[in-house]
């Protein structure tokens, strides 16, 4: 929905609540024209039920809404000396429209001055749950959010089971466009599968599952992205399954929640980015990364006397990655090697012959980006191409349309057509185009074991999700803790440090003081 058509849809929500409480507004004492009015009718409810006035802000707030929406009910009928546990049933089972029944049929009697006490040990259950989620939901929708590198994608910067704090509020936090969803989780509920969230799976749809979508908001950052920042982002192409498997249906789902992907951002609005044998250029210049990241390619390794001991390359030469070998063990491959480890690792006795496994120039790939048979671009050698910038302008011709095709169709929401070697976009020929919004290309170190840009293209600013910002715990697989990545940060330059055992000492002395501070005043 539009934001004029979101408005008049809390319009009519006001008269329905109008409707279904002004007598119990007038039973507490108050007028009936108040329970009409919007805002402060929320303002003169938080009165009467006895909570801060300041909990109407809240029923404003995407997914949070939500939960307000049921304590309010809940607290509207104990106001009026409805505690049963069927009273609360039908508070939310009904969708608020109990209250009607209490308006209009119930003979109900204002409690004045009510003891937000529960009444129950399952009443202060459930209060004390609703309240934490408000606000463990608050807290991980607009400032900070957890997160699990799945992928070895980043390897050496960020580890496979390394769990991550990600800011919202570095760039900006984005507010849910999905309104209707499950609190703290994404786009399914743990262990079930089951989507987590209202819509109809569909991008053009009438129904009135796609109208509760709000538009793109976000609020302000206090930084932009940086050339080589670590970023979370909502994964473009989950929208169109059809991107990467032409097998799939193609299916939607609204950008806050397709799938969370964590890439290094090389390439900002308004440069001009190469990869030349596995190595990114900007604007002609060689991309230097911070000196915690370490790039990874992988190399074809012939061998002398048969597979080498796993064990040993993890341990002594840093080779984490699965080794793939042909039948008789005399050749493999090796994945994620760095620079120091490949020095290492020539010298073993077992090896023959080290060749890099790239792509050659000009050999062209179907799977890389734009997927068009005119660009011959692979893995290892890709562009140049213009990242689009907020209102810049590119020339727009068939040539240069592949590459953009995807920004001005699915990203800035144009219809666009081509007749012959003519463009019509919105029913006119278009020469050029005016990009609407930031563009930013996302790539992994691990060279040659990363799904990243080279695959799907641009990453649109509203697809930002925020900035990995601290490593809080980290495991080798399920019984191996790394303890040295306890509580490190993403940022920075040098060794990390883990201030896992500073947290500790400041933890145990905190609860010290609070035991003696008790003691002493009891």
């Amino acid at each position: 929905m539009t934001w004029t058509q979101w408005l008049l849809f809390i319009l009519i929500i006001q008269v329905i609540h109008g409707l279904g409480t002004w007598k119990l507004y007038i039973k507490a004492g108050r007028k009936a024209w108040e329970a009409f009015v919007p805002v402060y009718n929320g303002i003169v409810l938080m009165k009467i039920i006895n909570r801060p006035w300041w909990y109407i802000i809240l029923l404003f707030v995407p997914i949070v809404n939500l939960i307000m929406l049921i304590i309010v009910w809940v607290e509207t009928a104990r106001s009026f000396g409805k505690n049963t546990y069927l009273d609360t049933f039908l508070a939310v089972i009904t969708l608020g429209f109990y209250n009607y029944y209490l308006n209009y049929a119930a003979d109900v009697e204002y409690v004045k001055d009510r003891s937000l006490m529960p009444k129950s040990s399952s009443g202060d259950w459930v209060s004390s749950i609703l309240f934490a989620i408000v606000a463990a939901t608050i807290v991980h929708t607009y400032f900070m959010q957890p997160y699990t590198i799945p992928t070895s994608s980043l390897e050496k910067t960020l580890l496979v089971g390394d769990f991550l704090f990600v800011s919202k509020f570095h760039y900006g936090a984005r507010v849910p466009m999905t309104t209707v969803a499950a609190p703290m989780v994404h786009d399914a509920i743990p262990f079930t599968g089951t989507k987590s969230y209202v819509h109809s799976g569909k991008k053009e749809n009438s129904s009135w599952m796609n109208k509760l979508q709000l538009p793109y908001f976000r609020l302000p950052g206090f930084q932009k992205i940086k050339r080589n920042d670590i970023v979370v982002f909502s994964w473009p192409v989950d929208t169109l399954t059809v991107i990467t498997d032409t097998s799939s249906p193609s299916r939607y789902k609204p950008i806050d929640k397709k799938s969370n992907y964590v890439k290094r951002c090389v390439g900002i609005p308004g440069d001009s980015l190469e990869v030349r044998d596995g190595y990114v250029y900007i604007n002609g210049k060689q991309n230097e990364l911070p000196d915690r990241a370490k790039l990874q390619f992988s190399y074809i390794v012939e061998t002398k006397n048969g597979r080498f001991n796993d064990s040993q390359l993890k341990n002594r030469y840093d080779i984490t990655e699965p080794v793939q070998y042909n039948q008789n063990n005399s050749v493999c491959i090796l994945y994620s090697v760095t620079d120091e480890a490949l020095n290492n690792f020539k010298n073993h006795p077992n090896v023959a012959k080290i060749t890099p496994n790239k792509t050659r120039d000009g050999q062209p790939d179907p799977g890389i980006f734009p997927r068009d048979p005119a660009y011959n671009w692979n893995n290892d050698f890709f562009g140049p191409l213009y990242i689009p910038e907020e209102g810049k302008t590119v020339d727009l011709n068939m040539e240069v349309l592949p590459l953009y095709k995807r920004i001005i169709t699915e990203y800035e929401d144009n219809d666009l057509k081509v007749n012959g070697n003519q463009i019509f976009i919105n029913g006119e020929i278009a020469n050029s185009y005016t990009f609407k919004q930031d563009y930013y290309w996302m790539m992994g170190d691990n060279r040659h074991n990363s799904q990243d840009a080279r695959a799907w293209g641009f990453v649109p600013f509203n697809h930002v999700v925020g900035k990995p910002v601290f490593v809080w715990m980290s495991w080798d697989g399920i019984k191996n803790p790394r303890w040295k990545r306890f509580f490190t940060t993403v940022g920075g330059s040098g060794e990390t440090v883990s201030y896992f055992i500073p947290f500790l000492v400041f933890l145990l002395g905190y609860f010290g003081f609070t035991k003696w501070r008790k003691r002493r005043n009891g």
